[in-house]
């Protein structure tokens, strides 16, 4: 098969795109002939508003339903396949939205939840994140993975302090993932992960996502696409060829203002880190471009059946676990 024809063969998963939602976005993922991708419902917000997003992120899949649809199961994700059309699944980057209810975790899987990140940056009733002191996961923490095990919710841990980063892995009965990280033995970053943390998560089944957003990359905004597919060999070499997907971090199409809110501690706090300027890797700028990255995967020496893995594959087997499927 040629690059393109593998490409379009492939089931193809993005594991994180927090990109603006539009029809122009859709668009751009069947351009780049993308089968699935979790995309993000909420970061800083509570219960209520996060409600809100999800109608209005439900609404516009309605409204754009010749070009997406919702997934809940890995039958939907192959489903999307066959009909041409990208599947959505809504996924968290903090747990906050789940306040102090346990009962909201169900609710949420209800509304059609696949993913949540335990913390996002900071200390939640959950756990901790990666910018502040890591006290670990909380009790509470220990009672919303276990709900989340229960549901058929994947636990996340990509913006996750290490402490309770280890001790979700631990504590949950399910596969958990960093959804959207880097190696830190590429570039040293809180964000990113030792090659312990990534050897720790894939010896008790769990599941990476090798981002290639710009600030994380050793090159930073001077990174092309070969130093993204050099960062997921990386991981590769220590997590393994059934352990590893695309997670890409996608913030298409945002704005100043949204970068000054994920920044910021509770979107609009103290400031715990400045990304400056952010531009993708040259040859997967936008999501149209997703078929580079197989071409250059394989242009690299691997296989056919490897590159399927990385791709999607992969994600679709550890999601239908997780799942209960």
């Amino acid at each position: 098969m040629s690059p393109a024809e593998l490409h379009a063969d492939s089931i193809v998963i993005d594991g994180l795109i927090i990109a603006k939602w539009n029809r122009e976005l859709f668009e751009d993922m069947r351009k780049g002939g993308l089968t699935a991708a979790n995309c993000t419902v909420s970061v800083w917000e509570g219960f209520q508003a996060t409600v809100n997003s999800i109608a209005a992120s439900s609404k516009l899949i309605r409204e754009n339903s010749d070009l997406v649809m919702p997934v809940r199961t890995t039958a939907d994700i192959r489903k999307a396949k066959e009909l041409g059309k990208t599947g959505i699944i809504y996924g968290f980057q903090n747990a906050h939205a789940f306040e102090d209810q346990l009962g909201y975790v169900e609710v949420f899987k209800q509304l059609g939840v696949g993913i949540v990140q335990m913390c996002y940056n900071t200390q939640n009733l959950v756990g901790t994140g990666c910018y502040e002191r890591d006290g670990g996961l909380s009790g509470f923490g220990r009672e919303i993975v276990a709900e989340m095990n229960r549901v058929g919710i994947m636990c996340d841990l990509s913006h996750v302090g290490s402490k309770t980063s280890e001790e979700v892995i631990l504590e949950s009965k399910k596969p958990v993932t960093y959804s959207h990280c880097l190696p830190s033995g590429l570039k040293e970053h809180p964000r990113n992960k030792s090659d312990e943390e990534l050897k720790f998560i894939a010896d008790h089944g769990g599941f990476v996502g090798v981002t290639m957003f710009a600030p994380f990359l050793a090159k930073g905004i001077d990174s092309t696409i070969d130093d993204y597919a050099e960062a997921i060999e990386y991981v590769m070499n220590i997590v393994g060829e059934d352990a590893i997907g695309i997670g890409t971090d996608f913030t298409q199409g945002h704005g100043q203002d949204f970068f000054e809110y994920l920044t910021h501690d509770k979107g609009y706090a103290r400031r715990l880190t400045n990304f400056g300027k952010i531009i993708n890797p040259l040859g997967i700028r936008t999501v149209g471009e997703f078929p580079n990255l197989t071409e250059t995967l394989l242009k690299r020496g691997h296989s056919e059946r490897v590159v399927r893995k990385i791709m999607g594959e992969n994600w679709v087997r550890v999601l239908a676990d997780v799942w209960g499927e």
